[in-house]
């Protein structure tokens, strides 16, 4: 027998539902659900790579060319090696370089826009002519040549990286600055006899932030990228090292003999890597846009 009313059985459903639907998150909860998840699987990957044990990637030609199992997630390859290891070590040294140059290309862009902004015209002309050159060149090529010069290794694709990514962050910091120093605020401040240094440490720097980190965090997917391409061709990191790039060197002559797992589990952590700095950057800069971080 039904005590309850129907009517107070339907508000009782309607509370419920209700109660189910607050729940939900909104376009800012679940930006910072996800930038928290991606942050952490990064920093896990990191942290896991330093506690591995040296073993799994030490030459064991009792266990080579085993296939993907419990024990060996992602297999082993031709010297036994467990690629599970090597995939982690290597994805934790190439987000330590890419995140060094990725940096290092964020300050150039940086200074350089803020000096192309505020120096004159002069200065403002030969920093756009070097974007424009910069731009003009494709990246690889670029990388290529100046890891040739500098010798290859980590130094080399670091410099190479930072050398190449700054251009088009400048043209937007620069735009950002043209802004900004035709703010009230700032005008008020040079007619109080400002100097431009502290008009630019004070007022013009801080604007930047927010444009910094996003930079950092978008250029950082292109700068493991590349980092992995030059190691691909063989003028980047050292074959001794674990890089993504040199597993995917290396497993392309035992592709044909079947050893699928050698590319296929690298390579798709290395696109869930930049994939995961993809939606940091995308999602970091939805919160910072004034237009939209209200939503």
């Amino acid at each position: 027998m039904n005590l309850v009313p129907e009517t107070e059985n339907h508000v009782i459903d309607n509370s419920i539902l209700s109660g189910g639907l607050s729940l939900n998150f909104n376009r800012r909860q679940k930006t910072l659900i996800i930038t928290g998840l991606c942050s952490a699987l990064l920093i896990g990957i990191i942290i896991a790579a330093q506690l591995m044990s040296n073993a799994g990637i030490a030459t064991n030609f009792s266990q080579q060319n085993l296939a993907p199992s419990w024990s060996h997630p992602f297999g082993t390859d031709w010297l036994g090696r467990d690629m599970f290891t090597r995939t982690i070590k290597g994805l934790a040294i190439s987000i330590q370089i890419g995140l060094l140059a990725s940096s290092v290309s964020v300050v150039i862009a940086l200074v350089l826009g803020m000096c192309a902004a505020t120096m004159g015209e002069k200065v403002d002309a030969v920093i756009s002519w070097l974007v424009d050159l910069f731009m003009g060149v494709p990246h690889l090529v670029a990388l290529v040549l100046i890891a040739v010069v500098l010798g290859g290794g980590a130094k080399g694709v670091i410099i190479g990286v930072a050398l190449t990514h700054w251009p088009s962050l400048t043209r937007v910091i620069r735009a950002e600055v043209m802004q900004v120093r035709s703010s009230q605020y700032v005008l008020v401040s040079r007619h109080l006899g400002r100097s431009r240094w502290w008009i630019a440490s004070r007022h013009i720097l801080p604007h930047l932030l927010p444009q910094f980190f996003v930079g950092l965090i978008l250029i950082f997917p292109h700068a493991i990228l590349h980092e992995a391409s030059i190691t691909f061709l063989g003028f980047g990191l050292s074959p001794h090292l674990p890089a993504i790039g040199v597993i995917l060197s290396e497993s392309m002559g035992y592709l044909a003999a079947g050893m699928w797992w050698l590319a296929f589990f690298p390579g798709l952590s290395l696109l869930i890597i930049v994939r995961a700095f993809d939606v940091i950057g995308d999602n970091l800069r939805m919160l910072l846009d004034p237009h939209r971080a209200h939503e």
